[in-house]
């Protein structure tokens, strides 16, 4: 990844999370961006974003990104200066889930950190 792309990668990830904190307090208490992929001409993002809670509220959280992307767009682009502002694309990160997994997984076979 090119540092451009590092950079504005960096830069939409903070300002997305500030806006969902900021903006949109109550519906966004329980979304965590995680990631953003921006691609090589800078015109497409893929932001990645975990949720605390159960499946629904990861559906729930989904929708409601959907919903507003057309705005958080917009928003964006009056708080960063870009030839190209990204058009933006919301995937549930499953990281968290698979960390959770796993941690359930070595507590069920008894594994601890001196034996590993």
């Amino acid at each position: 990844m090119g540092q451009r792309m590092l950079r504005v990668s960096k830069l939409v990830k903070r300002e997305i999370s500030e806006l969902l904190h900021t903006r949109y307090r109550s519906e966004s208490v329980y979304i965590t961006i995680s990631d953003v992929e921006v691609s090589s001409d800078l015109r497409n993002a893929r932001v990645y974003f975990s949720v605390v809670g159960d499946s629904e509220r990861a559906a729930s959280a989904g929708r409601f990104l959907k919903a507003e992307s057309r705005e958080l767009r917009r928003m964006l682009g009056k708080r960063i200066v870009l030839k190209y502002l990204p058009n933006l694309s919301f995937v549930y990160d499953k990281a968290l889930e698979r960390g959770v997994h796993l941690n359930a997984l070595i507590d069920e076979f008894g594994f601890d950190e001196e034996s590993v």
